[in-house]
């Protein structure tokens, strides 16, 4: 069973402080979405309600979620919770609450790829600070500070794409941070500040 860590344990996660941060982030992501779409994929998510799909295959756990997890100017709790699960800490069981903002850049950077009805492969999604830990002794090209602890962070393959197509394509919509691992075969996006390394 995994080990849940409530939306509510902390003071900032109030229900109400939380309704209120997703109807800004609501808000800005369906801009930012919207505006980094080409023009034809716009008139198509407008013309649908604006509902946001994505699609994950977790690779080590064989979990998956196909459907919608943004619709009508807010997000879906059931479908996050639901993500929350898939893109856990496999090596501790561990659970924590995903920032929506991340299967935004997710969506986007499917849509703007045409790959939308296909399924990200995540190599790693949110990794407990121990498990982070962990991997930056054994690599250098692991961040002590990784926005993989925060929940804010994916790293992906697509079938059929290449990496460095999936991550060109990312870095030129500076909606988040883009790291190419050519030799793994994956990338890392999140929805922090633009950067790329």
């Amino acid at each position: 069973m995994a080990r849940l860590f409530h939306r509510f344990d902390c003071p900032c996660c109030d229900p109400v402080v939380a309704r209120r941060r997703e109807v800004i982030r609501a808000g800005l992501g369906g801009l930012l979405g919207l505006a980094a779409m080409p023009v034809a994929a716009q008139a198509q998510a407008v013309a649908a309600g604006g509902a946001r799909v994505v699609r994950i295959h977790r690779v080590q756990t064989g979990d998956s979620f196909e459907g919608i997890y943004w619709r009508d100017g807010r997000y879906d709790r059931e479908a996050l919770r639901k993500l929350d699960v898939v893109l856990r800490d496999p090596s501790l069981d561990e659970t924590t609450p995903m920032d929506p903002r991340l299967f935004d850049v997710l969506f986007t950077v499917a849509q703007r790829l045409g790959a939308g009805d296909e399924a990200y492969e995540v190599i790693s999604g949110y990794r407990a600070p121990e498990t982070n830990a962990a991997r930056a002794r054994q690599s250098r090209r692991v961040s002590r500070v990784s926005l993989h602890m925060s929940g804010m962070a994916a790293d992906v393959r697509l079938p059929g794409q290449q990496a460095m197509g999936i991550a060109r394509i990312a870095a030129n919509m500076q909606i988040g941070g883009v790291g190419l691992y050519r030799r793994d075969g994956f990338v890392h996006l999140d929805c922090g500040p633009a950067r790329r390394w």
